[in-house]
């Protein structure tokens, strides 16, 4: 008690930490002017007054007349250097954006409006930098919000630039590369490491693009959360919401991915995140190659194939947990570079060794002006490592867990996996008696194989009322996740 009012005396001869550094003042760079003249007022003015002192200036584009607003550049706007907000005004008064329309100069050519990288090739899902809306390249600290960017072949691309925030936007029609690409590519195709990290895309709309948005060559801890990626009869390339191409441990969480080839499609990507999604009406729902990436509480329903797990060279691992999978084998026969289009194919919730543009087996468009050839095309493995050379099915084609019984709410079970391992089996349940996909999760039990890869396990149903057929994945400890099961019935 007699140490407190020590204390206090003590207290004003301590140090004070230092004031925070006040924030610069910026100036603010208003664009009343649509006109693409250069002139003061107008966009390409404000950003090239902007490129000459970034971080000290704003640029909000004011709304000039009636809706629709639109700014139509006559050719390649200056690429922008942060750090810089530039926002549309109406957006946060009503909801109404600022058009930046690229029809003023890139004239439509159908499939081959947008050529790729390497002559003859045109369109999406070839690798492209070519016209661009928005350019963010070798910056950082760009914040996006209150603007619709449409009609170029790419709408924002975010090229070697970290700490960027994409927010707020509608991006439409965009017929090229993407509606947003965050690649890493160096020109000449090279992924670049460190370079396309910590931006962040949130709650925009993505609108028939050919491409949603692109994660590539390098694009790693990026944040793509709450956006809604649709695709309507107009996009004349349906091809994915996103696509991630030797991106690494991104964050994919809250979207809507709708009527796609593919919702979203990995390519030797790893470590990828992807949470409480909603994938419905594409040919498949999340197709996946690559090391350690997790797809955690999806929606997963209305698709041809749910998760289609492609083989590649190496034998890797994904992890499926506590996803919701329900009403697919629609026959939905969309394949631009990706989607399930092989007349027999297997569909359903979970299935291995679908065929990518890689594999021989594939059906469907690899890109104007891409095709693969003959020899190039990969042949997939059966289950006895067959023929030679192939490649392998995923997830070491762990086999699903065998449901022997269902007594009362408890239901037994045997798996086979790893000798000596722990084994994660997750449950799920289907309102009908018929259903035999994942509809409802209803959780987990921890087995240990023996020797022999042998466990058995027997778990009470909780939360089962109203379900009457449920089935079974396993999961092993380095998160190679299996098939569904085959139901058993209440």
């Amino acid at each position: 008690m007699r140490l407190m009012p020590v204390l206090v005396a003590l207290l004003p001869l301590l140090p004070l930490p230092a004031l925070a550094a006040s924030p610069a003042v910026t100036e603010t760079l208003r664009v009343d002017r649509y006109a693409d003249d250069g002139q003061p007022g107008s966009l390409r003015w404000a950003i090239e007054t902007n490129n000459q002192n970034p971080g000290h200036y704003r640029i909000e584009i004011a709304a000039v007349g009636q809706a629709p607003y639109v700014i139509r550049p006559t050719r390649a706007l200056p690429e922008i250097k942060g750090p810089v907000r530039i926002t549309g005004q109406a957006w946060a008064r009503d909801g109404q954006y600022i058009a930046i329309d690229g029809s003023g100069y890139i004239k439509d050519q159908g499939v081959h409006t947008c050529p790729g990288a390497l002559p003859g090739q045109f369109g999406t899902n070839v690798r492209t930098t070519t016209h661009p809306g928005l350019v963010l390249r070798d910056t950082q600290g760009v914040h996006l919000r209150g603007l619709e960017v449409r009609n170029f072949c790419i709408g924002i691309l975010v090229n070697r630039a970290s700490g960027n925030v994409i927010e707020d936007n509608r991006v439409i029609a965009n017929k090229g590369g993407a509606g947003i690409m965050l690649t890493g590519d160096d020109g000449a195709g090279n992924p670049t490491a460190t370079t396309t990290v910590n931006n962040k895309v949130l709650r925009n709309q993505l609108i028939d693009n050919g491409d949603g948005l692109e994660l590539t060559r390098g694009a790693a801890f990026n944040l793509v959360a709450d956006n809604l990626f649709r695709s309507t009869a107009a996009n004349p390339e349906p091809s994915q919401g996103i696509e991630i191409l030797l991106g690494n441990d991104n964050s994919v969480v809250r979207n809507r991915f709708e009527n796609y080839s593919d919702g979203l499609q990995i390519n030797w990507g790893n470590r990828n995140y992807l949470g409480a999604n909603t994938f419905s009406g594409n040919s498949i729902g999340v197709s996946v190659t690559g090391e350690g990436n997790m797809l955690d509480g999806n929606l997963i329903h209305g698709n041809r194939i749910g998760v289609a797990l492609r083989p590649e060279p190496a034998i890797t691992a994904t992890r499926l947990s506590a996803n919701r999978i329900w009403g697919n084998s629609q026959d939905i026969r969309r394949c631009e570079a990706g989607g399930s289009c092989v007349p027999d194919q297997r569909t359903g919730a979970i299935v291995f060794g679908v065929p990518a543009q890689a594999h021989a087996l594939y059906v469907g468009s690899r890109g104007v002006g891409a095709e693969l050839a003959k020899k190039d095309q990969a042949i997939i493995c059966n289950a006895q490592g067959e023929p030679k050379p192939c490649q392998p099915l995923p997830n070491h084609n762990q086999q699903p867990p065998r449901l022997m019984a269902l007594e009362g709410n408890v239901i037994r079970g045997e798996v086979q996996g790893p000798a000596s391992s722990l084994l994660r089996v997750e449950l799920f349940g289907n309102a009908q008696a018929t259903g035999s996909e994942a509809e409802q999760y209803l959780g987990e039990v921890l087995v240990n194989s023996d020797a022999k890869g042998q466990a058995r396990f027997a778990q009470v149903l909780e939360n089962s009322d109203g379900l009457h057929s449920f089935t079974a994945t396993v999961t092993t400890a380095d998160g190679a996740t299996s098939e569904l099961s085959l139901p058993v019935r209440r």
